[in-house]
């Protein structure tokens, strides 16, 4: 279950699962922007914002799961042990659902009428999108427990063949019916029901997959322990990260007119996707940590290390750029006015997110391998923080310090989680930790590259950079034994030389 090659198989597989969702929503972005509007378009990105963090009622629970079967599976456990661990998170996650889908349902006249900049003409449609999103909410919870079971079986081929669909109708559902409405009950409408197909998918496939899980089998209360007890600290991070993470969108729209949330938003998600490609790699490592913890820790560390340096590898040369040409990137995908409004907050935007690919490999080495209550400590302290900081440079500096904020928070997180992690494994990562000062270049980097400047400059500037970062690449996060490797193939390449037909 912990073999590099079928560790690297399943990354490949999260990648595509995520890189389809991402192409259709590049496609279906402006799309959806000149149909509905600016005004329109804000209130659905809000709402599929509540609905994303109101998931969050499953209370670590999935998670829990994917870690509580993984380690059973690593260990030889009886199959019926596994079947009452996932019949009690199931049953669990499910009543947890309806419990969240109730306190959305009832905080939606809130939300609306006070804490959202709802133009008036919108509030009813508004209103009622919300209402459809908390009908969704118990298959949403639901479904992320059927997920964690097929990644606990390392089923990440079946688990991303479910996902996929979902995620490309969240973007072509709307387009669907933009041609014999524009309202967003008719809009939402689409989502709700491709939230519930996507949990009978779910359902059938996994009953199919493991039908020893479904012989004899039911919730048990003597399950429920192993089960908070894993998943309690989970729960702080769940709930307070993504809080974190949704707290810039929902500001905006209370404090700015409702118009501007868009000119955020969309550089947000077009950034924000590049974080599938971590988040790929270490949803698979995940089950592979709590595998080998307990029993080979050196191995654990490996991981971990090979993580980190491979998201530093990614990461940097696709997020340069894309700060260096923010602007025209921009102007080509949505025109030049809405560019000089959102470039400067892309540029802030792709620092923040390079620091949080980052943060990915400790944060899930440290919940992987069960201390989880750090990620949960550390998360409760930057909460009121992050939320000064936040309301200060937004009014201070608008949309530009609301990207700023995000990224001194995402920041500060990066480098406790580092630190955390060292001292976690002090000895078996001694190695690795030679690569901070190479990330402290990197993100200067691409600071630097978000300065205005002639598109010749720009081109020197790559130039520039590209020959840094192979330099410090080559140095620091390529490990002896692989510059061996590549040395060994280029030089049997050179003495080989040109085939002569």
């Amino acid at each position: 279950m912990t073999g590099s090659r079928l560790i690297a198989r399943n990354t490949m597989l999260n990648v595509v699962g995520q890189v389809v969702p991402m192409l259709a929503a590049v496609v279906a972005i402006p799309l959806l922007i000149r149909a509905l509007g600016p005004a329109r378009f804000g209130v659905l990105t809000l709402a599929q914002a509540a609905i994303g963090y109101f998931s969050l009622f499953d209370l670590g629970l999935g998670r829990a799961l994917t870690q509580l079967v993984a380690e059973r599976l690593g260990a030889d456990r009886p199959v019926d042990e596994i079947s009452e661990v996932a019949w009690t998170a199931m049953a669990l996650m499910l009543a947890l659902g309806v419990i969240g889908a109730v306190v959305l349902g009832a905080l939606t006249p809130v939300i609306v009428r006070r804490g959202l900049n709802i133009p008036p003409e919108l509030m009813h449609e508004t209103r009622i999108a919300f209402y459809l999103l908390a009908v969704s909410l118990p298959c949403v919870v639901a479904t992320a427990g059927l997920r964690g079971l097929l990644e606990a079986h390392q089923h990440f081929g079946t688990a991303n063949a479910l996902r996929v669909p979902l995620a490309v109708l969240t973007f072509v559902g709307p387009l669907a019916v933009l041609p014999y409405s524009t309202s967003l009950i008719a809009v939402t409408s689409t989502l709700v029901v491709a939230r519930y197909a996507t949990f009978v998918a779910h359902a059938v496939v996994c009953a199919r997959r493991y039908p020893e899980l479904t012989r004899e089998s039911r919730p048990r209360a003597r399950s429920v322990r192993p089960l908070i007890r894993t998943g309690g600290w989970m729960t702080v991070s769940n709930v307070v990260s993504p809080l974190m993470s949704y707290l810039d969108r929902f500001l905006i729209g209370g404090v700015f007119p409702l118009a501007v949330v868009a000119y955020y938003v969309t550089p947000y998600e077009l950034v924000s996707r590049l974080l599938i490609l971590p988040q790929a790699m270490l949803a698979a490592f995940f089950p592979a940590f709590a595998a080998t913890f307990a029993q080979n820790r050196g191995r654990t560390a490996l991981l971990f290390d090979s993580s980190m340096r491979a998201t530093m590898l990614i990461m940097f040369p696709v997020l340069f750029v894309l700060a260096l040409f923010a602007r025209e990137g921009l102007t080509i995908w949505v025109g030049p006015e809405f560019a000089a409004h959102g470039a400067p907050v892309l540029q802030w935007l792709c620092v923040g997110v390079f620091l949080n690919a980052l943060a990915q490999a400790p944060f899930a080495v440290l919940q992987g391998t069960g201390r989880s209550d750090l990620t949960a400590a550390l998360h409760v302290l930057e909460l009121p923080i992050y939320i000064a900081g936040l309301w200060w440079l937004a009014h201070r500096f608008g949309l530009v310090g609301v990207a700023m904020a995000w990224t001194i928070r995402v920041a500060i997180d990066t480098t406790v989680l580092t630190v955390l992690a060292r001292r976690q494994f002090t000895l078996e990562l001694a190695r690795g930790w030679r690569v901070p000062p190479a990330t402290l270049i990197l993100v200067a980097g691409i600071g630097a590259a978000s300065l205005p400047s002639g598109g010749s400059v720009k081109v020197v500037a790559a130039l520039i950079a590209a020959t840094l970062f192979s330099l410090g690449a080559w140095r620091f996060l390529v490990s002896a034994d692989e510059r061996t490797s590549i040395r060994g193939i280029t030089d049997a390449t050179v003495l080989r030389g040109p085939s002569v037909p």
